[in-house]
């Protein structure tokens, strides 16, 4: 494969990369993680500083981005707008241009982390993170967004690579809605079906009335699975959706009425979701499937997305999914910050 030059790209969205791209930053990311602590590794980032911004709270990211810096022998520096004097619509501070031009003079690279109860609609976290990256010369990556989480999209096929073959065309993934308590983004639902959509993988949707996901992604991906020749396809059987489908990826997301009036109605989203207790991946739908594996960004909400014989069983993948956040996060920051 030609290595192409990523020094200084953002990672807003898997879309955004080249197939080539981001087959280069997974193959990176598979030999990082046999040789973690190799010498050819550990100096890449040295004496470079990563600024992580965090409007909202983490387990995973936070922590496989702090590793990862330090790994490469760099430093993650943890950033809060509280902490900061930032305009906004309620309050007089910096803005984002002069905000994002400091940064980049201090730092090699930004991540910025921005879910739904940070903003008032949908949308707003991405214009948010791409108007950083408009003001910035260093690489600006999306720790997860309202739409979009392209670190976990990676960390998804790199899983789906190791347990099926590196030849992912021809699979189906099942994309499930799960009645929850969390009221979430669609930001991982949405990245996993366009990368894979990417990879020629067989593209199933299934949800209830009234939780669609956006219409332009849904035609997005609808043209990943035309130019590779793939299939999608939607449907709201709960149960049938299952038959046939190599991946089982069970999770809540939000409805479309989720900002009505200008904010997240969480308490509403949690009370309708928790209604629909049909959909839940269990070992009963589980059978009708193609042996499939059950796949999940975490945190997980068992006894609701999904029970724990499935999260916890033989064909889950669900915690080297996590660990490889880890190494998509040391080849993207590798690719993108180094010299």
């Amino acid at each position: 494969m030609i290595k192409m030059n990523l020094k200084g790209k953002d990672l807003i969205t898997t879309q955004d990369w080249e197939v080539e791209e981001l087959m280069q930053a997974l193959e990176l990311a598979e030999e990082m993680k046999k040789k973690r602590f190799s010498p050819e590794f550990t100096c890449i980032l040295q004496n470079k500083s990563f600024l992580m911004f965090f409007y909202n709270p983490s387990v995973r990211t936070r922590q496989s981005f702090e590793i990862a810096a330090t790994e490469l022998g760099g430093h993650a520096l943890f950033l809060e707008p509280k902490t900061m004097r930032l305009k906004s619509k309620k309050t007089a501070g910096e803005t984002i241009e002069d905000a994002a031009k400091v940064m980049d003079r201090y730092g090699c690279g930004l991540g910025i982390r921005i879910l739904e109860d940070k903003i008032n609609a949908y949308g707003e976290g991405e214009n948010i993170i791409r108007e950083y990256a408009e003001h910035c010369n260093i690489p600006v990556i999306s720790m997860a967004h309202d739409k979009y989480h392209p670190c976990q999209g990676l960390a998804d096929v790199m899983g789906y690579r190791k347990h099926t073959g590196n030849d992912l065309k021809g699979k189906t993934i099942l994309h499930t809605w799960g009645h929850g308590a969390l009221a979430r983004s669609h930001c991982s639902l949405q990245e996993s079906m366009l990368i894979c959509s990417r990879l020629g993988m067989n593209v199933r949707l299934a949800h209830p009335e009234g939780y669609a996901l956006e219409e332009d992604v849904i035609n997005t991906v609808q043209k990943n699975c035309s130019e590779n020749g793939s299939e999608f396809s939607k449907t709201d059987d709960a149960v049938q959706a299952y038959k046939g489908a190599d991946i089982v990826y069970s999770r809540n997301w939000m409805s479309e009425k989720a900002y009505e009036g200008g904010e997240l109605n969480k308490q509403k989203e949690v009370e309708k979701a928790l209604k629909l207790t049909d959909w839940i991946c269990d070992e009963k739908k589980m059978k009708i499937s193609n042996n499939a594996l059950f796949s999940h960004p975490m945190p997980v909400d068992r006894g609701h997305e999904v029970t724990d014989g499935v999260a916890s069983g033989s064909r889950s993948i669900i915690y080297d999914i996590a660990e490889n956040r880890l190494h998509v996060q040391k080849a993207v920051m590798a690719l993108t910050m180094s010299d």
